[in-house]
């Protein structure tokens, strides 16, 4: 009896806590568990044994993503494979950037193949779900995927039981985020100071344009002001196990993420997230040669998008209360084109709804003894609905009010794949012979509808959201890119094959090739070959090895093979425009119709061919592994815009989109894991991957080249050219601060030239600084990255940090430049800034004029930074307290995401996630990274 009460209480003060539960090995069997999911590694349409494999391969297991505080998996891995880049999304549910090696395509991501399921999206999936991760990264490995594996793959396993008797865990942990590193402003005091300077800067003597403190009384920090420390909770609970000749793996949870943008005070629900997600895997071994299964996923997510207002918030003046305290309504900035950043925070109102199911049934039968034919068929359906809900803007001049606006959109997406695959593996004396022949089809509909209105009732319930009480009312379900109103039908169907082979284990050779039909292309340019090949020597097992005893491993390996990609953006139909009067017969005018945007109906395939050369070991009786790889990778016939200025009369002509780009990516990985086991209670992990990079355009369509981007007064800040980075910037040089009128008159002509006004480069050397003396001013893209980490077991505790970055690279601090009139400017640049000879040869005067707000060196900044990823303290309570209790383990942890990062950048995070490739280093309102601190448990019974 006394038993008994002792274990409900403890699970009673578990469900309390909302602590996590999760199934972990104790210290003792962890290190022999990771070893079994090293040995074989998830290849595509099979596994293979770690040793064996000859292409490039990152594996990541179940520990490397537990109880860690993110709602994508994808997000727990940053900082832990050498070639690959993880840009996390600050905002609750938002999916990571994941770039394999470089920038191969400007659209699309990495495809994911969850338990043989194709999808570019895995935020439905619970990471306690997952078993092993494989991210593929060379083209060699990733060719028999074909045309869906252009910019990688990551092919996810999930659980499955395997014990004979039920294993129940539950997992859960509860914590806050908070934003971290916001930038300090001016205050109402520096900030008066600025703009009455900024008047006398500009010549402006009258003294009714002056601001004073006692007409303006507050003190607002608009920024903290948006931001609030939330809560992130997760639980969840699986079964698993064996009854007889069926395994069974069972899993609910659910996950909420407040988010940090404070929303509330009006009818905004904020930035939260939640999720709901189910899964159930079966598998059935009806007769020795036939098993069939099962994997079932079914989520439910919802998204409350506040309107980021952190641009406003970071340019809105002080100077303004929040609340009019005479009309008790949201504050207006009278004379200022800013909205109040609270007020757009709360009155906006956006959700989006998600209901998806992705089952995969498949069945496999072993025949004649060495022929294994497996059928897979998948389907993934996806149902979003979304509204936006835009309220009458009554803290803006009356003449810019306009009537409350809704937008609802709901989508349907339809997925299937069906995989046809038969092999036949043979051992032949010294000779091991696997060969593999394939059949695929896969289609994926769209279909949105999409609705407007203006005038709707709203009393803060969705209830009252109906679109059909309003006004104006507007809809479509056909393609109409102006409201990105975009319904696609395509189909792939494929062929493949492959063969392994390796004589003794000893020398390994893998081929494959896959053709791929896309529905994309017409018939003259429909389907494309994809071959690759791949090498290896173990070196390790040649006689002339057998006496030294530095290696315990050593394999040589050389790769290459192509991909493609047929998801580009592409337009068949001519744009039109229809003109009054535009002909005449006679004297009189008649309706005419002209072409308005030139298109090219003929763009084809990107393509991607890579190699590369590895070299693996093992040492110090296997404890140290070391891993290096270089690789070269080209991509062609990249889809994007160019300059076509000879092109005339086409509203498109900087613009012209088709097969205009190549880039080519190469560099160097290598990683290291020391292991080590110094007794039996006490066990250490080392870790570390670093990865160099360059990034080169290296054609343009026609000798072109495309300015784009964020753009202030028609500036662009993006331009690519051949020989360049992608996304690098451009504009001009920043020499130095003309400190006076004698400076001015010895430099070369410039536009606005004054003593406290930037100097610019004059870099054609001609005395004028013009658009000629524009040049190139950094990349986004990192010259290196790099992971560290170290993991022990210390008796009962544990004890993990993580530390991850970057270098190199340059962030465009846009938040910074946007400058129309009467801004706030960040506390930097008010020490800063130059108020006379010899004050400052970096930071300007306080001005408005637009010769200081051009694209320039200025506003690029070091992107680099060093950050703790992860710290984990965990502590596993003793066998005699477990055992008391009739359950198999209980470990308390404490855990810290993003605790702390270095960095020099004027900006929130130097982490920058753009989903648009081009402008991947440009900040501009980008919703900031936050520390999360957490406190869970891990249970096993």
């Amino acid at each position: 009896m006394k038993k008994t009460n002792v274990k409900y209480s403890c699970l009673i003060a578990v469900l309390y806590f909302s602590m996590n539960v999760n199934a972990q090995t104790t210290p003792k069997d962890s290190v022999t568990k990771e070893q079994k999911i090293e040995e074989v590694v998830m290849i595509g349409y099979g596994s293979q044994k770690k040793e064996n494999i000859t292409g490039s391969i990152g594996l990541v297991s179940a520990k490397d993503l537990a109880d860690k505080p993110n709602a994508n998996p994808i997000s727990s891995i940053q900082g832990k494979l050498a070639g690959v880049q993880i840009l996390n999304s600050g905002s609750p549910g938002g999916s990571p950037r994941v770039d394999i090696r470089g920038i191969s395509s400007l659209t699309g991501s990495p495809v994911f193949i969850v338990d043989g399921m194709l999808t570019d999206d895995i935020s439905f999936l619970n990471p306690q779900d997952i078993e092993s991760m494989s991210v593929l990264k060379d083209p060699s490995s990733l060719a028999i995927f074909g045309a869906r594996a252009s910019n990688g793959a990551v092919i996810i396993k999930t659980k499955i039981g395997r014990s004979k008797k039920p294993v129940f865990n539950f997992n859960s942990y509860l914590g806050f985020k908070k934003v971290t590193n916001i930038p300090k402003m001016a205050n109402a005091d520096q900030y008066i100071e600025l703009y009455n300077e900024k008047l006398a800067n500009e010549g402006n003597t009258d003294p009714t344009k002056l601001l004073s403190r006692s007409n303006f009384p507050a003190d607002t920090d608009w920024l903290r002001e948006i931001f609030r420390t939330s809560i992130i909770n997760s639980n969840d609970i699986s079964a698993s196990g064996n009854l007889g000749k069926l395994n069974y793996y069972g899993s609910i949870g659910y996950l909420q993420d407040e988010g940090n943008l404070a929303a509330g005070g009006g009818i905004n629900s904020g930035s939260g997230f939640n999720r709901l997600a189910t899964k159930l895997n079966l598998n059935y071994k009806i007769t020795d040669n036939l098993t069939i299964g099962n994997s079932f996923s079914f989520s439910k997510m919802r998204t409350d998008a506040a309107l980021n207002p952190l641009l406003d918030a970071y340019t809105a003046p002080p100077i303004f209360p929040i609340m009019n305290s005479t009309t008790g309504d949201y504050q207006f900035f009278n004379g200022y084109s800013i909205p109040n950043p609270r007020a757009k925070l709360d009155l906006y109102r956006s959700q989006t709804r998600q209901e998806r199911l992705l089952n995969n049934v498949w069945g496999e039968y072993t025949f004649l003894k060495d022929f294994t034919l497996r059928i897979s068929y998948s389907t993934d359906n996806i149902n979003t609905s979304k509204y936006e809900y835009t309220p009458t803007a009554t803290y803006t001049p009356s003449g810019d009010q306009k009537p409350n606006k809704l937008v609802t959109r709901n989508s349907k997406n339809r997925n299937y794949v069906w995989d046809n695959t038969l092999s036949w593996k043979k051992a032949l004396g010294k000779h091991n012979l696997e060969l593999l022949a394939g059949f695929s089809r896969t289609r994926n509909t769209y279909s949105e509808s999409y609705l407007e209105a203006l005038n709707v009732y709203y009393n803060g319930s969705n209830a009252s959201l109906d679109i059909f009480n309003g006004t104006d009312i507007y809809g479509t379900t056909f393609d109409e890119g102006a409201r990105n109103v975009v319904p696609d039908h395509y189909r792939i169907q494929s062929f493949f094959g492959r063969v392994n082979y390796d004589y003794e284990g000893k020398y390994l050779v893998n081929a494959s090739v896959r053709r791929d039909g896309a529905s994309q292309y017409s018939s003259d340019d429909r389907s494309r070959v994809f071959p690759a090949v791949s090498a290896g020597w173990v070196i390790s097992k040649e006689n002339f090895m057998s006496e030294q005893n530095v290696f315990n491993f050593l394999k040589l390996r050389a790769s290459w093979g192509k991909l493609g990609n047929p998801s580009v953006k592409r337009r068949f139909t001519l744009i039109t425009t229809i003109i009054n009067s535009g002909t005449y017969f006679g004297n009189s005018g008649y309706p005419a119709q002209t072409i308005d945007q030139i298109i090219d109906p003929n763009i084809g395939w990107e393509t991607t061919t890579g190699k590369d050369l590895g070299l693996e070991m093992a040492l110090l009786n296997n404890k140290l592994k070391i891993e290096a790889t270089y690789f070269d990778k080209d991509s062609k016939d990249i889809v994007y815009g160019v300059v076509q200025g000879t092109v005339s009369g086409a509203s498109n002509w900087n613009n012209f989109i088709t097969n205009a780009y190549s880039f080519n990516n190469k560099g160097f990985e290598a990683s290291v894991n020391y292991n080590t086991k110094i007794n039996e209670n006490i066990n250490i992990v080392f870790y570390g991957n670093y990865t160099a990079l360059k990034n080169k355009i290296t054609s343009v369509y026609g000798g072109s080249y495309l300015e784009t981007g964020a753009s202030l007064f028609g500036n662009s800040i993006v331009r690519l050219q051949e020989g360049q980075a992608v996304g690098s910037y451009y504009g001009y040089q920043v020499i130095g601060v003309f400190q006076n009128q004698a400076d001015v008159s010895s430099s070369p002509t410039q536009n606005q030239a004054r003593p406290g006004a930037f100097k610019f480069a004059d870099l054609d050397g001609n005395g004028i600084i013009d658009s000629r003396d524009k040049t190139f001013l950094g990349s986004p893209i990192p010259k290196g990255t790099y992971g560290f980490g170290v993991n022990m077991n210390i008796y009962d505790f544990d004890f993990a940090i993580d530390f991850q970055g970057v270098f190199g690279n340059k962030i465009y601090n846009f938040n910074r430049e946007q400058r129309f009139g009467n801004e706030n400017w960040d506390l930097d640049f008010y020490n800063n800034r130059w108020t006379g000879a010899g004050t400052s040869n970096s930071y300007s005067m306080v001005t408005n004029d637009q010769a200081i707000i051009l694209p320039s060196s200025f506003y690029v900044e070091d992107g680099s930074y060093i950050r703790i990823r992860n710290i984990q303290i965990g502590y596993n309570l003793p066998k005699t307290f477990t055992n008391a209790m009739s359950i198999t383990k209980l470990r308390l942890y404490v855990s810290a995401q993003n605790p702390w990062t270095s960095f020099k950048y004027h900006g929130f995070s130097p982490e920058i996630m753009n989903t648009d490739r081009v402008q991947m280093g440009v900040d501009q309102n980008i919703y900031p990274i936050s520390a999360i601190y957490t406190f869970g448990m891990n249970l096993t019974f």
